[in-house]
């Protein structure tokens, strides 16, 4: 059955956990679609994952269109939400809705995702309002990375607690269908959790959170670079992938491959007469 913002909200209510998880390409898509995963993110991660930027800002509207298509086309069952970009929606009310439009149409988008609270709050109204599903972000919004100094988890002090309480209730009344929370304590996930209606996401926020999302490169050990505290490695994929590249470098070094079974036939007769 095919995800939707509503299996989302049912999800929520029966108390079943939502599963998400990047992913960038179509084959991981189809991949993670056969295993039964609720949603994929094509998350502007893909900066640092894919493209190996340092951090997310330089991703363009392209580069979020071009994956998210590709991500679209591997799926059947799972819901796609694509994250809108650096610039593509605090610049203007305007600007955010044509650009969730874009997502939509061009990267076969099923919902938008963009970071930010109260401050957001009139882009999240008018895209949902086209009747376009948003998804909210708040804690740390790695497109904010430079304001905040780093990546440091939010929301420790009563002020910044209460400013992430206030923030995940305005976004819902402005109409996002579930939100992100993104290193953030895990009571304060949890008391969030309670205070909403809509379905909360977490990423390094606790298991009180209504679902969980993953980079899935972290998650099967594939990035290196840094490593969250809140990341488990489910497998090994990394060691796996060098391990056959070194197997395949050795073989094809020594001649061994391509074996006979690799390889196709031409009838001898043919062959003598091109001498």
């Amino acid at each position: 059955m095919k995800n939707t913002v509503r299996t989302f909200q049912e999800a929520k209510e029966k108390g079943e956990k939502i599963t998400m998880l990047t992913a960038y390409d179509y084959s991981t898509a189809k991949l993670m679609d056969e295993a039964g995963i609720n949603a994929i993110l094509v998350g502007d991660s893909l900066g640092n994952t894919i493209l190996g930027y340092d951090d997310t800002i330089s991703v363009t509207m392209e580069d979020m269109i071009h994956h998210g298509a590709a991500v679209a086309r591997g799926t059947k069952d799972t819901m796609v939400v694509i994250d809108m970009p650096f610039m593509s929606y605090q610049t203007s009310t305007y600007d955010a809705l044509v650009n969730a439009g874009r997502l939509m149409k061009e990267g076969r988008a099923n919902a938008v995702k963009l970071e930010g609270g109260a401050s957001v709050c009139e882009q999240i109204k008018a895209i949902t309002e086209a009747g376009i599903p948003v998804m909210a972000h708040i804690g740390l919004t790695p497109q904010s990375i430079n304001a905040f100094g780093g990546n440091r988890v939010q929301g420790k002090s009563e002020e910044a607690a209460q400013k992430l309480i206030d923030d995940a209730l305005a976004v819902q009344k402005a109409g996002a269908f579930a939100v992100v929370l993104e290193c953030i304590p895990a009571k304060l996930a949890t008391l969030i959790t309670k205070k909403l209606d809509i379905p909360t996401i977490g990423i390094g926020a606790g298991a009180g959170c209504d679902g969980q999302i993953l980079v899935y490169q972290d998650m099967l050990g594939m990035f290196s670079d840094y490593i969250p505290k809140f990341v488990k490695r489910f497998a090994n994929v990394g060691d796996a992938m060098k391990a056959g590249f070194a197997d395949y470098i050795k073989e094809v070094s020594e001649g061994t491959y391509p074996a006979e079974e690799h390889t196709f036939k031409i009838n001898d007769e043919i062959l003598d007469k091109l001498y």
